[in-house]
């Protein structure tokens, strides 16, 4: 009769049934803590590997604000949002910035390849668009962004929950200095 059981148990996929409660035994009490250690590395390994690549720390949405110089010399003070979407070498950067007389909309796409970062941007307000070279990892990067009769450096500084990023430029736009938070 236990034989039995046992066969049409190993059928069913389940444990042959005893008489015996194990609910509560050592062996359901060893299977518990063997899933729990197996979900802990999981979820472990899994959030070290998101956390890792060149945009590391980036990805999310940030909030701050700052101030943009113009070509003339003035300053307006500006708030700004940005969004990063980061799946490991490559991010998709979406950066908004207004003031009550001023406001861009820059968007980029870039790629890492050991260390160099590359990709295209574009100014949607003015309908200008570009390609990106530059360097950096680590939550820092340093990249140029160019088109036709203009250039901007530009400087991402991430550490922790905290950023700042800063462009200078040779157009009617001379500049930005921008904190954001997440």
């Amino acid at each position: 009769m236990v034989h039995h059981l046992a066969s049409r148990a190993a059928v069913d996929g389940k444990h042959p049934v005893s008489n015996k409660c194990r609910s509560t035994g050592p062996f359901i009490q060893t299977r518990r803590l063997t899933f729990a250690a197996v979900a802990f590395f999981m979820a472990s390994t899994s959030a070290s590997y998101a956390q890792s690549g060149p945009f590391a720390g980036l990805a999310g949405n940030w909030s701050g604000g700052g101030t943009v110089t113009l070509d003339d010399g003035s300053r307006e003070r500006i708030r700004c949002r940005a969004s990063y979407q980061v799946g490991g070498p490559k991010m998709a950067m979406s950066l908004t910035c207004a003031s009550d007389a001023y406001k861009f909309n820059l968007a980029a796409d870039v790629v890492d390849e050991g260390g160099q970062v590359s990709g295209n941007w574009s100014e949607s307000s003015r309908g200008v668009s570009g390609t990106l070279q530059g360097r950096g990892g680590g939550g820092n990067f340093q990249v140029v962004a160019s088109t036709a009769g203009f250039n901007a450096n530009i400087s991402l500084r991430t550490a922790g929950n905290k950023q700042s990023v800063t462009m200078r430029a040779d157009s009617q736009f001379r500049g930005a200095d921008i904190s954001l938070s997440k």
